[in-house]
């Protein structure tokens, strides 16, 4: 099998766009059977590194047991970054930590793994010109928010680090919901966690939403979930960008999974009121 060359190149995305998710793994044989079973994915080994590949083209990394920070155990995401070692001084300028001091990669990427102030754990990745990460198909990349219990410190903090421009989604209180964007183009989300919703010991943490095809959709996918011996967190829910379900994998991972052809339309007047959102306070 080969990854297709002309598949969309990252070197010129703003930094800060999403460039990779990656989930570490104990038993690589047990997470190819569930990942191909849930979305067909085929995969690229490479000396303890298996790269997910959708019609020839990368979507995502399952790197084995490697020695990770504590707070490193599930899908984490990559953000672009022109330099690695920058953007982690940065961090640790603007109150964050760094969890793991940037390093060069076989694949000749340069990684640094950090931690925002209000306790988010997420990667920044440089890139070669001829990175690939496929984010369209069954099982692709669709989109990541940060659920964190102090949003405006968040908002702040990638807005310094990234230059995101911040939009508030809903009232600010009821909803509480910001989307980060770069010259008018969304690209992440960030949430607050209600006290109804998250448990006091449930930390900051990113949510990875993966593509439920329009074929297949989300409703199906929760079923092949438990199919596959995972489990359905929060049943399938229709938001205005789609409809969609989280669940965990055969370990516990934690991901959602999302049908953006099922978005619902909502006036001004419902914004944030008549969404059927679990999350919502």
């Amino acid at each position: 099998m080969s990854i297709t060359p002309n598949s969309p190149a990252l070197a010129d995305l703003h930094p800060g766009a999403p460039c990779w998710v990656e989930l570490p793994v104990t038993d690589l044989a047990a997470a190819k059977d569930f990942y191909t079973g849930l979305f067909g994915w085929e995969y690229v080994d490479d000396e303890g590194y298996a790269v997910a590949v959708l019609d020839g083209v990368p979507v995502a990394g399952l790197p084995v047991d490697r020695a990770l920070p504590e707070q490193y155990t599930a899908w984490t995401l990559f953000l672009h970054t022109r330099h690695a070692r920058a953007t982690a001084e940065k961090v640790y300028a603007l109150g964050g930590s760094v969890l793991r001091n940037p390093s060069v990669a076989a694949d000749h990427t340069q990684t640094t793994i950090v931690s925002d102030p209000t306790g988010g754990v997420i990667g920044f990745r440089h890139v070669p010109a001829d990175w690939r990460f496929g984010t369209t198909g069954h099982g692709a990349f669709a989109w990541a928010e940060l659920n964190t219990r102090d949003g405006a410190a968040a908002d702040a903090f990638f807005k310094e680090l990234c230059h995101f421009d911040v939009m508030q989604i809903g009232d600010g209180h009821t909803v509480d919901y910001t989307v980060w964007s770069v010259e008018g183009e969304s690209v992440l989300g960030r949430q607050r966690m209600g006290r109804r919703s998250f448990a006091p010991t449930v930390p900051a943490h990113w949510m990875i939403y993966l593509t439920a095809s329009p074929e297949i959709g989300a409703d199906s996918v929760a079923s092949r979930v438990l199919e596959l011996g995972g489990q359905v967190t929060v049943e399938p829910y229709d938001t205005p960008y789609g409809r969609v379900t989280e669940v965990r994998d055969h370990t516990g991972a934690t991901f959602s999974v999302m049908d953006s052809s099922r978005a619902i339309t909502l006036s001004d007047d419902e914004t944030g009121a008549n969404v059927d959102d679990p999350y919502d306070d």
